[in-house]
This record gives structure tokens, sequence and C-alpha cells, in this order.
């Protein structure tokens, strides 16, 4: 029930049944031993219940009352300052405006339309435990691989299996190779000290923004490219959650040379209009990028609620995804068969967002219609991984962590026709690639 349903305004998803879909088969390799486990994203990530304010009626999809707001917190009672608007808010209040309608009357007809089916009805029964978190080391590693020399072109191995021959876990490079799980099971392995869960027929690279050479260099061309870039703003710079990145270096990722003719690039914006505009207007065009659509992601609680009040002046309960094809010049290449279907404007994709800051939803089974069933498929800046997809990233590893996920050991009388248990799952003695042994033991974390 990963699309819990679909019509004129849009889709219906269920973010935490698209990732569990991914982990039906599992296997866990643990030195000489192996098992199956079952797997699946822990529950609590994905039980937003309630509205992030108080409102009385603020954060229902009737358009009543949208402009009544009360924050809980007692600092809201302190009288503030009168605000002068600079032209950042003047703007962002015009798009707002500009929208507003087309988010609160696709909301009400996808929220309606899955209760009727029994969808976001609220939680019989509150999960108690709080979202996992865990300390990610990943960027500040990639930071410190920067330093080790690049091979010469000729004398590298630019893609490598996660398993041998022999089924175990390869003497994988990480930080210059992209690691391919070949098989068609999950995977949980350690990697540099820790347990990650690698899904099925899945490629990544983890690496700094200069360091893109190897997944460049594999060859591959892709029919779907999705970007989450690391927008700057000052929630980012309070919370030093991540590094941010600066607007003009996007331009420098080499999409012309992943993108296959008619590619569709799928760009997550934040509700910031000045980068909303550079992408419309500078990014695309200087990739050869036709925009083609427009669409909203909804962020809804388990009742169907706004997660923010749709007249927040702070947050809003939606981001914005800019859909484009890339056109380039050279005419000497057909575009993809998926392109006679056309890219409608103005969709909704309505879900329960994950408590995990950043984790957005899976975009396959919404996107697939106009790629193609058996598309190539790309996240850049990606923190998970997809079954069937390339991700690359400097935590493209993070959710991926086996803190995030439940685990249960499944007990089975025989497991012969279960090729992934057929394996041979040792481990070698020492980790993979470069070693956290190998790196400073104070290093900075991301």
């Amino acid at each position: 029930m990963s699309v819990v349903l679909q019509n004129s305004s849009g889709w219906v998803l269920d973010a935490r049944s698209l990732i569990d879909r991914g982990y039906e088969r599992c296997v866990r390799c643990t030195g000489h031993l192996k098992s199956r486990v079952k797997c699946s994203f822990k529950r609590q990530c994905f039980q937003i219940s309630k509205s992030h304010y108080n409102v009385s009626g603020a954060a229902t999809v009737d358009g009543k009352h949208t402009a009544v707001m009360q924050k809980t917190d007692k600092r809201s009672k302190k009288r503030k300052r009168k605000h002068s608007e600079n032209q950042g808010e003047i703007d962002a209040k015009a798009f707002h405006e500009k929208v507003r309608g087309v988010i609160l009357e696709g909301t009400k007809s996808l929220v309606d339309s899955a209760q009727s089916a029994g969808y976001l009805m609220g939680e019989a029964e509150a999960v108690k435990d709080s979202p996992p978190s865990q300390d990610c080391r990943l960027a500040a590693l990639c930071e410190m691989a920067k330093e080790l020399p690049l091979v010469a072109d000729e004398e590298q191995e630019w893609t490598r299996s996660l398993f041998t021959e022999e089924g175990r876990v390869s003497q994988v490079d990480l930080f210059s190779q992209v690691t391919e799980n070949r098989e068609a099971w999950a995977a949980l392995v350690s990697l540099m000290g820790e347990e990650y869960i690698i899904p099925p027929n899945t490629a990544f690279l983890l690496s700094d923004f200069t360091r893109l050479q190897p997944l460049v260099q594999s060859g591959r061309r892709f029919d779907l490219i999705v970007i989450d870039p690391p927008w700057e703003n000052k929630s980012v710079k309070r919370s030093r959650r991540y590094s941010s990145l600066p607007s003009s270096l996007l331009k420098r990722l080499p999409v012309a040379l992943l993108a296959s003719p008619g590619c569709l690039v799928v760009t997550w914006v934040t509700n910031r209009p000045s980068h909303l505009r550079f992408v419309r207007d500078e990014l695309y065009p200087h990739w050869a990028v036709e925009v083609v659509a427009e669409w909203f992601w909804v962020k809804v609680t388990t009742s169907g609620e706004f997660v923010f009040p749709l007249e927040s002046p702070h947050k809003k309960p939606y981001e914005v995804l800019v859909l484009g094809r890339y056109r380039p010049t050279d005419g000497l290449t057909s575009p993809l068969k998926t392109e006679s279907v056309p890219v409608e404007d103005k969709r909704l994709i309505v879900s329960v967002p994950s408590a995990l800051h950043s984790q957005k939803p899976s975009l396959s089974e919404v996107l697939k219609l106009y790629v193609g069933a058996e598309a190539e498929c790309l996240e850049l800046f990606a923190r998970s991984l997809q079954p069937g997809w390339t991700s690359w990233g400097n935590e493209v590893l993070k959710f991926q962590h086996v803190t995030y996920f439940s685990l249960e050991a499944e007990a089975r009388e025989d497991g012969a026709d279960d090729p992934a248990v057929a394996l041979d799952c040792s481990l070698p003695e020492k980790s993979d690639g470069l070693e956290v042994s190998s790196l400073p033991a104070n290093s900075a974390e991301s």
C-alpha cells in the first residue's frame, strides 16, 4: 500500500511502506554466520500524530480558520518588536498566495479520498518510543578522504560489487568506487566498523561534492535524476545538522554527463522564492533542462491535518519540486519513449513526513509513469538508498544505519530455495576500503 491512492490532484503515499518494500528479503552476514532477518524501518519515525502548533482549526485542510494560530510555547506571549518585511518575505507571501488554493483544495480532495479508504484516520495505538538518532560521521570521513590521492583513470576500477563471487564482503573503497549490491536481496553488513542495511540491486558512492568522478566514469546514463540539494538557510546554520552548499556550486554538477536524452530531472526546493527562481531561471537552463512542471509535497499528520498551519508565517506544510526534461542540443540521440506521457503541472504528493530531519519520501512509484518501469534512476545528495537506484552523497548511508530499523530473526525450516541463504556471507577480518582506524580518532562529526 505504498501508493495509497491517486486522483486528478495527485497522490497519497505511505512513505514507510515504500521504504519497507526494499527489505522483504534480508540476510544478515556476521563473521562466518548468516541468517535471514525480518527488517522494517522503525514505525515511530512516521508517527506525526499532531500538528506542530496547538491551533484552533488552523492545521485542518477544510479551508476554515486557517489564519488563527497560537503557539503552545510560552514565548508566543512575549511582546514582539515591529518587523518590517524584506523583499524575500514579500516574495514568499506572493508565492504562497499564488499556490495556496492549489494546496488547500488538492490536499482536501486527496485526504478525503484517503480517509474514505480507511487511511489517515489517526493511530489506534501510539508508539511511545522516540525516533532513533545516530551520530553520523560520514561527511567528516568524506572530508578526510579528500586528502587521499586520486588514482589515474587507466588504473582505476570505478565500480565494485559489494560481494565477491564466494559471497564474502568485498574490499570495497566506498569513497572512490561506486559500490553495487547486485543481489536480489537486502544485506546487513559491516562497513567501516558500523552496520548498514543495503537494499537489493542498488549502487552508491559515498563522497564529497568534489569527488564525483567515479560516478561519471562508471559510464552510466540515467533516465531519472532526483536532486535534494543542501540549500543554504538560517535554520541549517543554527542547527548545524549538515553542511549547506552555495547555489552557484550546484551548476558544477555534471548533469550533462549523467543524463540520457529526455531524462526527467526533479529538484527539491525550499520555500524561499530566490531558490525557486534560481532553479527555474539559472540552474536548469545551465544544464539544458527545460522546466515542465512544478509539484508540491504536502506534509500531513496521521489524521490528515497539515503538520503546520497553511498560513504559518514561518514554516509551511509543503515543499516544492521542480520537474524538467534534459534537452541536449547535439541532436544525435533519441529521447525517451516515456516523453510521450505529459508531466502534469501543479500535482500534489501527500504523505506523513518522517520525524528524521531531511528524510524525503521516495518518488519512485510516482515518477515511473513518466520514465518507465525499467528506467535507470539516480539520486544526488542522497541520505538513503533505494532498490534499483544509484545514489550519491557525503551521507548516502545515513538512514541505512541499523539503528533506524527494527530487526527480528526469521525462523525457517529450509532456506535452500532462497539464493540469499545459500551464499557464504563470511566477512574478511578487517573492514572494507578506507579503514576508520586509518583516520584521526578525534575527527569532527557531521
